[in-house]
């Protein structure tokens, strides 16, 4: 993804120290004592490899590395596919300890790539694991989850005298020509799980036959989420002239002011369910860190604070959600899915055949 929708929220930089990625730790396993405290000076550093929408509260963060001792470093190089794609290429040289934010849109590659060590996370709950994870191997540990769904402005379509659409199907129809906005599937997180939504719900190849007609049916691309929902689409957040848009179903959550009703709503019939994950990087100069971190973002503290700072659905599902998400907020009962397998095997065929299609 170019940006992120979950962007939205206070920069990473204010809470965490990004470095280059010329500094990014090396090293043998360190040893550790009997009490979990660590032995040598290299195994109290931890560094922590972020996509660039990562954010938690200040407070839990600091509460994390004075309850660790850890000297913790945060490199974010960029969205999930940079994240993968870093650390394959640096697997003989790992970028860190700890990765965050590799989705299941490419989790396969991750996971093919063996840049990922097994780790049997404790703070799961079985049923949750078994309901998120990438494969069975259990090497990437779900840390929250969320529907990449289309959303519409409801007031113009009241205004305008039509009926909100309710399908992938109803997009297409004349009588939504011109109104959608979606990001670029090639350069978007969530541009490119949309793409993959319509290949769970059309097939393959019978997603292309799809988007043929989204495209006949004058769907915009945008480069990005950010230009997508706060430049072209017409909700308040944004200033264009479209009234429907790609983003997430906590989207209109976001949108409530004073306790009222948001004026956009999602289409839980467009969605694919987005999965994103943890893991001890394998080669990782601390591993037991690593492994403190994970369950650090398993805790309650951290969970609960997943909704506010990441717009997102914590992954241990009984955490209490902010009143607004239980009204506003649902997930997807059916959403989409592809095996995260096959999005590795075919990910980048779908995305040059996708922009031939749709953009060139």
């Amino acid at each position: 993804m170019s940006t992120n929708p979950k962007g939205r929220r206070a920069a990473v930089a204010a809470l965490v120290t990004v470095t280059a990625l010329a500094l990014a730790s090396c090293g043998g396993t360190p040893a550790a004592s009997p009490s979990g405290a660590s032995t040598s000076s290299a195994s109290q550093k931890l560094t922590v490899v972020t996509h660039d929408s990562f954010n938690l509260s200040e407070e839990v963060l600091a509460k994390f590395k004075a309850d660790s001792g850890l000297d913790v470093t945060f490199v974010a190089p960029g969205d999930a596919g940079t994240v993968t794609n870093q650390l394959v290429l640096t697997k003989d040289s790992p970028l860190g300890d700890v990765v965050f934010g590799i989705d299941n849109t490419f989790a396969g590659r991750a996971l093919a790539e063996g840049v990922i060590a097994p780790y049997a996370a404790q703070g799961l709950p079985a049923a949750d694991a078994d309901a998120l994870k990438a494969d069975d191997s259990g090497r990437l540990v779900p840390i929250d989850f969320g529907d990449v769904c289309i959303n519409a402005d409801t007031a113009w379509f009241e205004a305008n005298g039509k009926a909100v659409p309710a399908t992938l199907d109803d997009l297409v129809k004349p009588e939504y020509a011109d109104l959608l906005v979606v990001p670029n599937a090639a350069s978007s997180s969530p541009g490119l799980s949309f793409l993959v939504a319509t290949v769970g719900a059309k097939g393959d190849p019978g997603w292309v036959d799809y988007w043929t007609q989204l495209k006949a049916n004058g769907v915009l691309v945008a480069k990005d989420w950010t230009e997508a929902y706060t430049v072209q689409f017409s909700g308040s957040s944004g200033k264009g002239p479209r009234p429907l848009v790609l983003s997430y179903s906590t989207s209109p959550a976001f949108e409530v002011v004073d306790g009222a009703a948001p004026p956009t709503a999602s289409l839980l019939q467009t969605c694919f369910r987005q999965v994103e994950y943890a893991g001890v990087i394998e080669g990782a100069a601390n591993p037991e860190g690593a492994q403190e971190f994970i369950e650090f973002l398993l805790s309650p503290e951290v969970q609960a604070d997943i909704p506010g700072q990441m717009y997102m659905y914590p992954a241990v599902t009984s955490t209490e959600l902010p009143a607004e998400w239980v009204q506003y907020a649902p997930l997807s009962d059916a959403p989409f899915t592809v095996p995260a397998t096959e999005i590795a095997e075919k990910r980048d065929g779908w995305i040059r055949t996708w922009t031939s299609t749709v953009v060139g």
